[in-house]
Formats: C-alpha cells, sequence, structure tokens
C-alpha cells in the first residue's frame, strides 16, 4: 500500500501544497494567501485547498508556518505577514474538519527537517538549515532530529544584533534593497555581466553570512549547513567573500570537517513538512 503524505507551505503571498507519494513529492501546487482576510476566511481558504487533494487519501497533514507555533498543541501563535492569524488552533480545526493527524512547525525548521530528509543533508547526524530570501530563517537537526525549541523558536539567528541591525537587515534580501536599492535577482545579472558595484554589494553580503555562520558554529559547531531560500541560487557569487569569513573562526579543527553545502530542492518547505508526518516529529495527540 502506497504511503501518501500532504505537505502544505504556508507564506504570506502563497499557499503551496503537494503530496508524497511512494517517497516523491508531486502535484505541486499553490493559491494566493488572503492574507488580509479574517482568521475565519484564511481557515476555509485552506480547508477548501486541502479539499482539492482529497482523492489521493492521504494519511496525514504536515504544514510549516513563518511564524511563531505551538507544535504541540498544534496552535499558531502569529505571523508577521497575515495579522488576523493569531492564537490559531489550527491542529483542532483541520483534524475536526478533515479527521487526520496534523503536524505543524515553523517554515524554517521545515526547511531543516526537509534536506536532512531528502536533499544535500542527508547522512549528517548534526546540521543547520539556513534560507535565505526575504529573511532569513534557520532549522536545527541534532542527532538525526528536528530540535525546535520552545514555541518553534530555536534557530532563529536571524533576530540577532549584527552591526547597527540584526542580521536579518544583512544577510536576505532586505540588504540589497537598503543598502543597493535593488533586489538580489536584478544585482546577480548584473554582477554576472561584471558590473562592479554589483560585485561589490555580493562580495559584502557574503562577508555579512560568513559572520552568521561563525555565529552558528559558536552556538552548535554541526556538521553541515545548507543555506536556502531564493538568494541561494547566487552562491557562486558570494562564496569566496564568504567563506574567506569563515576561515577567521578561531576552532580549525571544527572548520576542517564543517561542510556549506546548498540546497538542491525546490519544495524543501513541502518535504520538510511532510517529513513532520512522516517521522512524527510532534506529538500524536490529535484531538485538543
Amino acid at each position: 500500500m502506497e504511503h501518501v503524505i500532504l505537505g502544505i507551505d504556508i507564506g504570506g503571498t502563497s499557499i503551496k501544497a503537494g503530496v508524497l507519494v511512494s517517497g516523491h513529492l508531486q502535484d505541486i501546487r499553490s493559491i494566493p494567501t488572503p492574507a488580509l482576510e479574517s482568521q475565519e476566511v484564511i481557515l476555509e481558504s485552506l480547508a477548501t485547498f486541502i479539499e482539492s487533494y482529497l482523492p489521493y487519501s492521504f494519511e496525514g497533514i504536515g504544514i510549516g508556518i513563518p511564524g511563531l507555533v505551538d507544535p504541540y498543541e498544534g496552535v499558531v501563535l502569529g505571523l508577521a505577514n497575515i495579522p488576523s492569524f493569531q492564537h490559531v488552533e489550527l491542529r483542532k480545526f483541520l483534524f475536526g474538519r478533515f479527521g487526520k493527524p496534523v503536524f505543524i512547525n515553523n517554515d524554517a525548521n521545515c526547511f531543516a527537517l526537509g534536506v536532512h530528509q531528502f536533499g544535500v543533508g542527508k547522512g549528517f547526524q548534526h546540521l543547520v538549515g539556513i534560507t535565505l530570501g526575504t529573511g532569513v530563517g534557520g532549522g536545527i537537526v541534532i542527532h538525526g532530529k528536528l530540535y525546535s525549541g520552545l514555541n518553534s523558536a530555536a534557530g532563529e539567528w536571524c533576530g540577532a544584533t549584527y552591526l547597527d541591525m540584526t542580521f536579518e537587515d544583512y544577510c536576505s534580501g532586505k540588504f540589497f534593497n537598503r543598502v543597493y536599492q535593488s533586489k538580489p535577482k536584478a544585482l546577480a545579472k548584473l554582477a554576472q555581466e561584471g558590473d562592479p558595484i554589483a560585485l561589490q554589494a555580493f562580495d559584502e553580503f557574503g562577508r555579512n553570512v560568513g559572520e552568521l555562520l561563525k555565529v552558528i558554529l559558536f552556538s552548535l559547531a554541526p556538521e553541515a549547513i545548507v543555506l536556502g531560500g531564493s538568494i541561494r541560487k547566487t552562491y557562486p557569487l558570494f562564496e569566496k567573500s564568504m567563506q574567506a569569513t569563515l576561515q577567521t573562526f578561531p576552532y580549525t579543527s571544527v572548520l576542517a570537517k564543517l561542510q556549506v553545502l546548498v540546497s538542491d530542492l525546490d519544495e524543501t518547505a513541502i518535504h520538510g513538512a511532510v517529513a513532520l508526518v512522516n517521522l512524527q516529529e510532534e506529538p500524536a495527540t490529535q484531538s485538543r
């Protein structure tokens, strides 16, 4: 019998989903997130979206959320980009509607779990996943298991102070927007054409990311750090300066074994959401 699991990635702009059938993710779809609507409208939109996958007879639902979550109770505590989605008993709602096990966690945690189970992170016992996009997210896998911390907040180095702001302000698209008044994709095109200002932008960005990775090494000293998010596609442009900064980390024996990898999956958050169900990374009490 085929094992079928539904994975969902809820974002401020879109809600994406896919089903894992016999170990392969397929039928990926998306709908716009009704981010400015009421909590009830958003829940109904999500339920209708899930109903479209009912022909697959999925066994469980895994969900990644871009915010704080109580994974044990299945409660979304708050989402910055979806104002009405505060203290939402999401597991209770979906279990009541579909009668399937529901597992919820932070989307960056899902990213780390996804690369560990399905991507370049396979085989590592201790890894950190970092998403570099419109913001910065982090997830931690220790001894092959996801470590979420209180309210799924572990790994949120994005909010740590760096220079005059935070790491998120210097290691995400916010850096390019603020300092160079441009988006990473546009600057990457210019850099590939040899534009000196664009090359300088990515050189500076790489140094910032290198400093972030050093903080992670001081914190956890993982075997691997996997980079994800949309900016990962520009890695060749900032790899050199990032690695040069990383080499200033004082524990050379840690550096010697560290692997910095770039995610090979485009739908890692959905993979990770699926893995929440596969591995039952959260308590299975569904009736709360």
